[in-house]
């Protein structure tokens, strides 16, 4: 028997909306110069899947393919290199327009700001991200990642120079670690897109660089003639990805935003438990959270984001293992004629929902609650491409969390 999805739609009392800025078209511009200053940048493909939403009965089905992004796999060098930019340039007094790839590695930016050691806590893809800038812009990385964490994750970010440990706590556990540790360390700073009072200008740069992605995939949605998507599913760990995408958008289409999805796993599913709740106040998970969607294990909202995320989402969606293992299936071994999009466990699992929204009438109720028909122009993320080889084999090659 398969665990249900749980969802519910968002009726929680408005806030003032203070925390919609931090994502505003301007902000989310600046971090895409910072990025396009890279010569590794190139814009990630947008994936259209014209036979997948012919079969599942909706106008169109596009996925932003982050596996392609700066040869690291995962969007998550996108926030963690846009705060080490921003936080450099505060330290200077500079503008972060200044704060371009060439002058980041010439000699005399290595006179004038030397070097700081930026700690973070990660399940992979973060930590890659911060340890590649980090290389790349002559810095120091320490990474701790929580218990469970992959050998292949590790060795991906131990090869970029980083000091990096597997701890045998869980991820929030380690990001009180890796700030304990940064307050030590001279010129120490913790990038993490987990935001708490008094620990919010990093988070929020660290959304305004996940703007890029968003930024790109609208403007590709345009080139192909598509406006505005009608739905925008997004997957969420602390929100800050969600609260970015959310807030982009909600920027874009002041007048008539899209609908926003946002999906959890249902092991560590914090935002739904909080939707739940409906009071309008954040809501924590603890325990192991254990999950294959390992970059989505995590129990405590971004306060910034889930100021964005209780004031403009439709609904939440809390996910078990299978909805992503069968999203990945799906997008792997497509529709005839759709191109492959190589998605790992954080990555598909809006593939995997939005299947179980539109083939049976199982989720009728959420298909009808949030009008995903056949007018419907649907915008999803895959996050991360095959970060975690062996459990990408089991759940493509071995039917691992089957749904039959």
């Amino acid at each position: 028997m398969k665990e249900a999805i749980k969802w519910t739609l968002n009726r929680m009392p408005k806030s003032e909306d203070k925390q919609l800025p931090v994502m505003s078209l301007s902000n989310v511009a600046k971090a895409r110069f910072f990025h396009s200053s890279f010569p590794q940048y190139s814009i990630t493909p947008l994936a259209e899947l014209d036979g997948m939403a012919k079969y599942l009965g909706l106008a169109g089905l596009y996925v932003k393919n982050e596996a392609h992004r700066f040869g690291l796999n995962a969007f998550k060098v996108l926030g963690g290199s846009f705060a080490m930019g921003r936080y450099i340039a505060k330290e200077m007094g500079r503008d972060v327009s200044e704060m371009t790839y060439d002058y980041l590695t010439s000699e005399a930016f290595r006179r004038e700001f030397g070097q700081a050691t930026f700690f973070t806590a990660t399940d992979g893809n973060h930590g890659r991200g911060v340890a590649w800038a980090a290389n790349k812009l002559g810095q120091k990385a320490v990474v701790h990642m929580p218990k469970g964490s992959s050998q292949p994750r590790f060795d991906n970010i131990a090869k970029e120079g980083a000091q990096v440990t597997i701890e045998e706590v869980n991820y929030d556990d380690c990001v009180r670690m890796a700030a304990a540790e940064a307050a030590q360390t001279e010129h120490g700073v913790i990038v993490q897109d987990t935001a708490w009072d008094g620990y919010e200008e990093i988070p929020s740069w660290i959304m305004q660089g996940y703007g890029t992605m968003a930024g790109e995939s609208a403007e590709q949605l345009r080139q192909i003639g598509v406006n505005r998507p009608t739905h925008v599913f997004v997957q969420a760990g602390v929100g800050s990805l969600a609260g970015a995408v959310v807030g982009y958008f909600t920027n874009l289409f002041p007048n008539d935003p899209p609908k926003f999805i946002v999906m959890e796993a249902q092991a560590a599913d914090c935002l739904y438990q909080g939707a739940m709740a409906g009071d309008g106040k954040p809501r924590v998970v603890d325990g192991d959270l254990k999950t294959i969607m390992a970059g989505l294990a995590c129990g405590e909202p971004n306060t910034i984001s889930w100021d964005i995320l209780r004031n403009h989402v439709t609904a939440f969606v809390s996910c078990p293992d299978w909805v992503s293992a069968r999203g990945m299936r799906m997008l792997g071994v497509p529709v005839k004629g759709d191109p492959v999009v190589i998605s790992g466990e954080s990555g598909a699992v809006g593939m995997g929902l939005i299947a179980a929204i539109m083939e049976t009438d199982e989720y009728k109720d959420l298909r009808e609650a949030i009008g995903l028909d056949r007018y419907s122009q649907v915008l999803m993320f895959s996050t991360e491409g095959n970060t975690d080889p062996l459990k990408f084999r089991k759940v493509l090659w071995d039917g691992e969390y089957a749904t039959v």
